[in-house]
């Protein structure tokens, strides 16, 4: 009887040791697929507010950005493609090397610099579609972000540029923020003291208000 109740334990105890070691290939396994799996990356592609000019890198919206996609379990690396003083004919001179970098998702913010220097509607419209039918032939997820003119600028020329952002979006059937500082540049301390960029606080709530309009474009 106790050799019987002996070998009967053996078993048991050479069960538990198969069990436990099927649960740590499993685990393992696990793991390997995960690690396996490709790293999701989101691209802001723009100017001197996606560079963060003035701020540390740390500070711009992109990397505001990436804390809080990280925070709502959002796995993204966040690249800052942001280059002051570029208008969209530098996006146009760029858009491959972005491509390159095989993005799920490209926040294209471009723009505010034609419309200070005064360029051509026409011409930041043309540039405008040659980048995004660059992105959509790389099945790139996209949205476009939009921003305003001083009413100094004219109404008709405000009214114009406007325009580009809005249509863009319409042509090429993508997402549209209208208005990058909607809701920030009338709040204190948000914009640096050139009246254009945005401090450590704008950059965070941009990065916030962005959240809703870039949500439907990631994956968990």
């Amino acid at each position: 009887m106790v050799a019987g109740w002996y070998t009967a334990h053996v078993k048991m105890r050479g069960m538990e040791v198969v069990r436990r070691a099927v649960a740590a290939l499993v685990f393992l396994l696990g793991l390997q697929v995960f690690a396996a799996m490709p790293e999701k990356t989101l691209v802001c592609f723009g100017d001197s507010i996606t560079a963060g000019y003035g701020l540390d890198a740390s500070q711009s919206y992109p990397s505001a950005l990436e804390r809080l996609l990280t925070a709502r379990g959002y796995h993204y690396r966040v690249l800052n493609q942001g280059v002051s003083g570029n208008t969209t004919k530098d996006a146009v001179a760029r858009v491959n090397s972005v491509v390159a970098l095989h993005p799920d998702v490209v926040l294209v913010e471009f723009g505010g610099n034609d419309g200070l220097r005064g360029m051509s509607m026409e011409i930041t419209r043309k540039n405008m579609d040659t980048v995004l039918n660059a992105l959509a032939a790389a099945h790139i997820r996209v949205l476009l972000v939009g921003i305003t003119l001083p009413p100094n600028y004219g109404a008709d020329y405000v009214k114009s540029f406007d325009a580009v952002f809005r249509d863009a979006a319409e042509k090429h059937h993508l997402p549209l923020m209208p208005m990058l500082y909607d809701g920030i540049y009338t709040v204190p301390g948000t914009i640096q003291a050139d009246g254009i960029h945005p401090t450590v606080k704008g950059s965070q709530m941009i990065a916030e208000h962005l959240l809703p309009h870039l949500v439907p474009l990631l994956r968990k």
